[in-house]
């Protein structure tokens, strides 16, 4: 069955807008030759452009660089914990270590409240300019981070203890110029985190999104393994920390200039019939595409059903990535890998199978649309590879084997469910709905981490069952998040919106037809659509009065 979404406003709209000449540009859509004639949304097909690929491209190496700087330190904390000195009392001789897994807390917590104003600042001035002056902003962190004081330092003859490498003569950034920075990346990253859903919509097909969600969002976790990697070679000593803060604040500067020159704000033409659909609905209403303020789309948001449940999956997921990631030296260290660059192989491993779990699942709910089933199933199994990971001791293979099925199959919740809330809250703003999905992940992550290290200290046995019987308390604050989730995700039972809308794209991918206006005696409302087959040629039905789609 093939349905055809009519554009048609009112009979005066149509006379309107097929009383023009019309011509196909070179990219195929429909361009009306007087320059003052209405938009001939009528005669707009819905197609995608190359041009999409560079933009996932972009979008992904800032989320990844992001989080490369939130975790860089994570895999080699005793050169910087032991440069970096804290007066903690006032006295010069009196200091102590800087935990560098502050830094992350930090990170995650600027994280959140910039998450809080990314949507209204996209809505008003367009996602090209602020992902533009995100990379700007994450640009001058880095430098902050690497070298911006060196000079000041280099001069500076009140020098705190603590802060220069006596034997090497290298001077690194004041501590306060490292927090700065890693403030600035903070209030970045969520430029980048909170608009793949948007980025999906308003480039990728129908049956792409998943995919390409699950690409941009979780990038950021390459990130994260390229920070074991590198910074596990690298800062092993003064001077290599200082080389590969610099590297860091290079690379971000070369990532900076690329955006400049080649990310865009939208395709000439919608890449579904659910942008299409959206777009006329702006159009009629009052030819203005800005969506609600953030938080009004918020209580929205919260009163449709299904998104909650979105959210906790999503949130579920985001937690087991950062704890695992924040204290994977310790994890990896209890299935017997203890050597420097094991451990950094082992963590890389991990998120990169987040990421490779996400495209190849979010390939299949691209195609199925089986949101429900797919994040069950992969919840299950967290729950069994965490209780692996827990109960392997002095196992490295079986260790390692356990920690990549556990970022295969819980990677992937994250996208899945950015999209499954987007369908659900379907016409809402894409940004908004992530925003809130990455304020509620990042919160419980900077909750859950120091959480799961006092947890991991605690000793749990009984004169029944020995210590090593049982997982560690981190362990098991990740299984009971985990059943948690499972239990409360049973009941989602939403109609999918979106879905809904874009039922044709299929139809239109395989034959090419273009839509057109379908001029009657009465008005046709926006989300109709128009049956054309042997037995119901011109009945109309309303995407509100059809069969809704549960999945």
């Amino acid at each position: 069955m093939l349905q055809i979404i009519t554009m048609t406003l009112s009979k005066d709209d149509i006379g309107a807008a097929t009383s023009k000449d019309v011509s196909p540009n070179e990219e195929g859509a429909v361009i009306d030759t007087d320059e003052n004639a209405p938009i001939q949304l009528a005669n707009i097909r819905p197609r995608v452009y190359f041009q999409r690929w560079i933009q996932l491209g972009y979008l992904s190496l800032l989320a990844l660089l992001s989080d490369w700087v939130c975790f860089s330190f994570a895999a080699a904390p005793e050169v910087f914990e032991s440069y970096y000195h804290f007066n903690g009392r006032g006295d010069r001789n009196a200091y102590k270590p800087v935990d560098a897994s502050s830094l992350i807390d930090v990170f995650l917590f600027t994280n959140v409240a910039s998450t809080l104003f990314v949507t209204d600042v996209v809505q008003r001035f367009g996602m090209k300019n602020s992902i533009r002056f995100a990379s700007f902003l994450m640009a001058i962190g880095c430098w902050f981070r690497s070298g911006f004081g060196f000079l000041i330092q280099q001069g500076n003859i009140d020098t705190e203890p603590g802060e220069v490498d006596e034997e090497a003569g290298v001077v690194l950034v004041p501590y306060y110029f490292v927090v700065i920075g890693t403030v600035l990346v903070g209030a970045a990253q969520p430029f980048f985190q909170c608009t793949p859903p948007r980025l999906s919509a308003t480039w990728f097909a129908s049956n792409e999104r998943a995919t390409s969600t699950a690409v941009a969002l979780n990038f950021n976790q390459i990130g994260i393994a390229v920070a074991f990697l590198v910074g596990g070679s690298m800062g092993t000593s003064v001077k290599g920390l200082q080389n590969y803060n610099a590297l860091i604040a290079i690379l971000s500067t070369f990532l900076l200039i690329g955006t400049l020159y080649h990310f865009e704000e939208s395709p000439p033409t919608p890449p579904s019939t659910s942008e299409l659909e959206k777009l006329v609905r702006h159009t009629k209403s009052n030819h203005n595409l800005q969506e609600p303020p953030f938080f009004d789309s918020v209580k929205k948001f919260f009163s449709t059903k299904g998104f909650t449940r979105a959210l906790a999956a999503f949130i579920c997921s985001i937690s087991i990535s950062n704890v695992v990631g924040a204290f994977i030296a310790e994890f990896v260290g209890r299935g017997g890998i203890t050597k420097k660059f094991d451990v950094a192989l082992t963590g890389a491993a991990f998120e990169v199978a987040i990421v490779l779990g996400g495209i190849f699942i979010g390939g299949y709910v691209d195609r199925t649309k089986e949101y429900k089933k797919v994040t069950l199933l992969c919840l299950s199994a967290s729950v069994a590879f965490l209780l692996a990971l827990g109960l392997l001791r002095e196992q490295p293979v079986l260790f390692i084997i356990s920690l990549i099925g556990l970022g295969l199959v819980s990677g992937p919740i994250q996208p899945i469910n950015a999209e499954l809330a987007v369908d659900v809250t379907y016409p809402g703003d894409e940004t908004a709905v992530e925003s809130v999905q990455q304020i509620g992940g990042n919160l419980i992550s900077a909750l859950l981490v120091p959480l799961a290290e006092h947890s991991s200290r605690v000793t749990i046995g009984s004169s029944f069952l020995s210590f090593r019987c049982l997982p560690p308390g981190d362990i098991l604050l990740l299984v009971f998040v985990s059943l948690g989730t499972y239990v409360y995700f049973r009941g989602f039972n939403a109609p999918l919106q979106r879905t809904i809308a874009d039922r044709n794209d299929d139809d239109f991918r395989e034959i090419g037809i273009e839509m057109g206006a379908c001029a009657t005696d009465n008005n046709i409302e926006i989300g109709q659509t128009l049956l054309l087959n042997d037995e119901m040629e011109n009945e109309i039905i309303s995407h509100d009065q059809s069969d809704d789609i549960f999945l």
